[in-house]
């Protein structure tokens, strides 16, 4: 299983590489500005990288840990979590585990059932925060603490790429366990 892993997660790696990474000055959402960008929606959408994303999450997941049925739910901060989430959900399914997945608005809606958090209730269960990169951890902090609002246990905080710019401190000294599947090596990149 772990050489299917590294495959796996050496493919996935190619595919961000090839798609995602857009070389030149950029100013990221954060305010920070940085060389190159990492577009993981062309990796996250996309028709080979998507189911990929979807195992090596849930192989880090539980290389890290966490078995898979101790995990009652994946999600985060739409819009970048929302496909990672989708993927470790049909990933989970193929592999016969039961995980849900759930959606983190930036706020709750002001009509209909005024949720902030979409999809099957997360109250009382395991998640995982996820996010397909973070430069500094705000918005899986801002999907964690609405997660435990809506009284779920956050677990940790997984994200697809590491960009080595203090997000895993930001997270963890917020008290959550931060892990990453691909960082700036796994793509040839250095801040």
């Amino acid at each position: 299983m772990k050489e299917y892993n590294d495959v796996a997660k050496g493919r996935l790696a190619e595919l961000v590489r090839d798609l995602a990474v857009v070389k030149g000055k950029v100013t990221l959402a954060s305010g920070i500005e940085s060389d190159f960008y990492v577009d993981m929606r062309r990796v996250t959408l996309h028709h080979e990288a998507a189911p990929l994303v979807g195992h090596v999450m849930l192989d880090l997941l539980e290389e890290s840990g966490y078995a898979p049925d101790d995990i009652d739910a994946v999600g985060g901060l739409t819009m970048g979590a929302d496909p990672v989430a989708a993927a470790i959900l049909h990933a989970a399914a193929s592999r016969g585990l039961s995980m849900d997945a759930f959606v983190v608005r930036k706020e709750a809606k002001d009509h209909g059932m005024k949720r902030q958090i979409e999809g099957p209730s997360i109250e009382g269960r395991n998640v995982i925060i996820l996010e397909d990169t973070s430069t500094t951890g705000s918005s899986p902090l801002a999907a964690a603490e609405a997660a435990r609002a809506a009284g779920a246990n956050v677990l940790a905080v997984a994200v697809v790429v590491d960009r080595a710019t203090g997000a895993d401190a930001k997270i963890a000294d917020a008290g959550y366990n931060y892990l990453y599947a691909l960082d700036l090596s796994d793509l040839g990149l250095s801040e």
